[in-house]
């Protein structure tokens, strides 16, 4: 291991500094084998290696900075708090206030990635996805994230329905579920966020 936000990694003897998130960073350990995905980044003074724990993260880091102003820190930054799943979540709501609480993403920004990537498909990566010590392991937590963020987008896709069907403008009933739904407590009932969402709109 490196300094914060990095790794070093012994390949064959010869060692590479990986620029990693905070997530990818916890699930590796000072001495033993790991392996990562790479997606190196080519300037005319540097050539930086940026590493993730699975495919769908990669892809994730690639997409996000298809948005004008999200550059690699940024694009980490989003990946140590959402998962690809709740990133797509999020991008299909318009929840700006999800890609907000990145480090470094103001409000503006986050306004901005939210509508660029609302309506498009979740990236499709290189075809894999391989990941550390135990395959097996790692290809069971990467479809539990990314089954939780389909999940999580399908109830806030009803809460939202459930409004636009009350009359309520589309608009105006994604901004409400969005913000209900940041302020709930784990595995909430659609009932509910109906009623916080009803509330934000009473405001």
């Amino acid at each position: 291991m490196a300094g914060s936000g990095e790794a070093i990694l012994d390949v064959g003897g010869v060692g590479y500094l990986v620029q990693c998130g905070s997530r990818t960073l916890a699930k590796m350990s000072e001495g033993e084998a790991c392996r990562l995905h790479i997606e190196t980044h080519v300037r005319e003074t540097a050539i930086t290696l940026y590493g993730f724990d699975s495919e769908d993260d990669r892809a994730w880091f690639v997409r996000l900075q298809s948005v004008q102003g999200v550059g690699p820190k940024a694009a980490l930054a989003i990946l140590d708090i959402l998962t690809p799943g709740q990133i797509l979540s999020a991008a299909s709501l318009e929840d700006k206030a999800a890609f907000s609480r990145a480090s470094g993403v103001g409000p503006k920004l986050a306004g901005r990635i939210a509508t660029e990537l609302s309506g498009k498909p979740a990236p499709a990566g290189r075809g894999y996805n391989s990941a550390f010590m135990k395959p097996s392991a790692s290809a069971e937590t990467s479809e539990a994230d990314r089954n939780e963020g389909l999940s999580d987008m399908a109830l806030r896709n009803d809460g939202v329905s459930a409004l636009v069907n009350l009359g309520i403008p589309q608009s105006d009933a994604l901004r409400a579920v969005a913000a209900a739904y940041a302020d709930m407590q784990e595995d909430p009932k659609l009932d509910d966020l109906i009623k916080a969402a009803l509330k934000e709109l009473s405001r």
